[in-house]
């Protein structure tokens, strides 16, 4: 069973749009879309485990350029 997750994060002034296309290439992103709102960027990503989840966002999305804050939210099956 693979863990999903939704990325919600936060960009420097006009970057979302590069960041959106950035993040859309990365393993493991499924989707990714640029907003508006309080967060410039929402991810869809899955990973195999929660630590594979964990090495995505602090790797390779915090990595990017442009971006200033994520929050991670697990999707859940209740």
């Amino acid at each position: 069973m693979t863990v999903q997750a939704y990325i919600l994060i936060q960009t420097d002034v006009g970057k979302a749009a590069d960041v959106a296309k950035a993040i859309a290439a990365l393993k493991g992103v499924t989707q990714s879309e640029d907003v508006t709102g309080p967060y410039d960027v929402i991810v869809r990503a899955e990973a195999r485990s929660v630590d594979e989840l964990g090495r995505l966002v602090i790797a390779e999305v915090q990595a990017l350029e442009g971006i200033s804050r994520t929050l991670t939210c697990p999707v859940v099956h209740i």
